[in-house]
């Protein structure tokens, strides 16, 4: 491999590790602990959550997730032949899906979260029913792409 090929297979795999971590714990731990929550504290548990990790270091990785694995796959096809580019190029889908599924399912049901009336009880209660197991589902999704991106650009290193 050449350095610069190096240097993206390596970025590409810690981005993608870390959102794999990410939404497995989120699979794993905070979901299925949530759902022990009353109303008004998963709301405005998820609600924090939903504020606090939109910071810099989190969004860099979220980007750079896909962008490397693209990248990587681009530089793969170009500098090598075989196998590998088809190994560079599934890992690189699975993190675009994964950054696909974040955007257009996770952020809306996230912000429709946001919106949502809590004065009542019911309200609440709408508010949650609404939300937290179409997300779930769609965090299992991203987990299971993004642990495939992961598994996939980490196996095309070993076996190539």
């Amino acid at each position: 491999m050449s350095p610069l090929l190096d240097v993206l297979v390596a970025a590409t795999t810690v981005a993608n590790g870390l959102l794999a971590g990410l939404f497995f714990v989120f699979a794993c731990a905070i979901a299925p602990g949530f759902q022990h929550l009353d109303d008004v504290s998963f709301l405005q548990a998820f609600r924090s959550i939903n504020r606090t990790i939109l910071n810099g270091w989190f969004l860099l990785v979220f980007f750079a997730a896909p962008l490397t694995a693209v990248a990587y796959a681009l530089l793969d096809t170009w500098q090598t032949s075989g196998m590998s580019q088809l190994w560079a190029w599934a890992g690189a889908t699975c993190s675009v899906l994964t950054f696909v599924i974040t955007v257009a399912r996770s952020v809306p049901l996230n912000a429709q979260l946001d919106r949502a009336t809590d004065r009542t009880e019911s309200d609440r209660q709408i508010a949650r029913e609404q939300f937290e197991c179409r997300w779930n589902r769609w965090n299992l999704a991203r987990t299971a792409t993004s642990i495939g991106a992961l598994t996939i650009l980490t196996t095309t290193v070993v076996l190539v």
